[in-house]
């Protein structure tokens, strides 16, 4: 009956009259910062979603199922963790990437395990992460993300 998307609109419109009628002039400035963060997002967030939907039009559905469906095994699982892991990509972006691979076939355990180790590993910023926390303790936080990226991953494939 109601979508998430009319529940969170009406919230948001709620939310927004009362904060109207409490001060004009902050609610006119949030609106402002708000729609200026929103525009700062929308090029970086557009070009990624036209860079992985032609990259999914690109792997075919067997190809997912194959190497990232249900049957694929450990192999599937570390796949995902390897490329999650590699791949720099916002986490609002991610949410569309899991859906589009869920509906071309990959299994619950193989999405879950990439999400997380594009969240929690850092392959490609692990330069930074050792200039700022040192060798040692960024190469340790990447080794236990992704091996819990992994376990996640199992444990979400066992829930579904």
């Amino acid at each position: 009956m109601f979508n998430n998307a009319l529940i969170f609109g009406i919230i948001t419109a709620c939310a927004l009259l009362v904060s109207f009628l409490m001060d004009r002039r902050k609610t006119f400035t949030g609106i402002k910062k708000g729609a200026k963060m929103f525009l700062g997002i929308l090029a970086p967030f557009l070009n990624i979603l036209i860079l992985v939907s032609i990259a999914m039009y690109f792997i075919s559905d067997r190809f997912i199922f194959r190497y990232l469906g249900p049957g694929s095994g450990p192999l599937g699982v570390l796949i995902a963790a390897i490329v999650g892991s590699i791949t720099l990509i916002p986490g609002f972006i991610s949410y569309p990437i899991a859906a589009s691979l869920i509906a071309k076939g990959a299994s619950y355990t193989v999405v879950a395990v990439f999400m997380t180790t594009l969240m929690m590993v850092g392959v490609i910023t692990l330069p930074l992460e050792i200039k700022y926390f040192g060798t040692k303790a960024a190469i340790i936080r990447n080794l236990l993300n992704f091996f819990a990226a992994i376990i996640i991953g199992l444990l979400v494939g066992w829930l579904m």
